[in-house]
């Protein structure tokens, strides 16, 4: 079974967050420093999974941005 990418986006984005409360609640040191460091390996991972993911699109830069056309006026 193959995990999709996004699961890894999801996970790493919610420690991280929850690192930051851990924080603003001033936890003991200990539980924040080993989060911090479980998130870090984590953002690793999360990184390389993206950057190899096999993923592919039929879009060009001459779409340009799909939401603010090239020919847009104001």
């Amino acid at each position: 079974m193959k995990i999709p990418v996004m699961f890894y986006v999801a996970v790493t984005t919610f420690l991280l967050v929850m690192l930051t409360v851990m924080a603003a609640m001033n936890m003991a040191f200990t539980w924040v420093f080993y989060t911090m460091c479980l998130g870090q390996v984590l953002v690793v991972i999360m990184t390389f999974k993206v950057l190899k993911d096999n993923y592919t699109t039929d879009k060009t830069f001459e779409n340009f941005y799909e939401d603010n056309p090239v020919n847009y006026r104001q």
